[in-house]
């Protein structure tokens, strides 16, 4: 394999299993895009607060920005758990319950065994 076009320090094949991919933050990025072309739902309630929020006599046009960047200022650490925990699938939601149950009971269950154990399957 031609080692200029792989990047520096990546390594070929499987990750180990309980190895993190880093996330990093491209911090010279300075455009998003929201689709939300999908989510009927959404998208009404965003066209339902822009209506109310142009509901006025005087100054500019209220845009989707400027209602974005309002709410991004309300985002308490509490909504940050909220984003964390409906990140998770449901195995890793499992593996998460293993993690405890092993550091709480100072266990070393594998998967198997944990939910042998908390099922009460014998």
């Amino acid at each position: 394999m031609n080692e200029i076009t792989r990047e520096e320090g990546k390594k070929r094949g499987r990750r180990p299993k309980n190895q993190k991919k880093e996330y990093v933050i491209n911090q010279e990025r300075s455009k998003f895009y929201v689709d939300v072309s999908d989510d009927k739902e959404n998208l009404d309630l965003i066209f339902s607060l822009l209506k109310k929020a142009n509901a006025k006599n005087y100054g500019r046009e209220i845009n989707f920005k400027d209602l974005y960047l309002l709410l991004l200022t309300m985002v308490t650490d509490k909504d940050i758990e909220k984003l964390q925990e409906i990140s998770l699938s449901e195995m890793e939601k499992v593996e998460r319950s293993l993690d405890e149950y092993n550091k709480k009971n100072n266990t070393n269950l594998a998967l198997g065994e944990f939910l042998v154990k908390r099922l009460g399957l014998n």
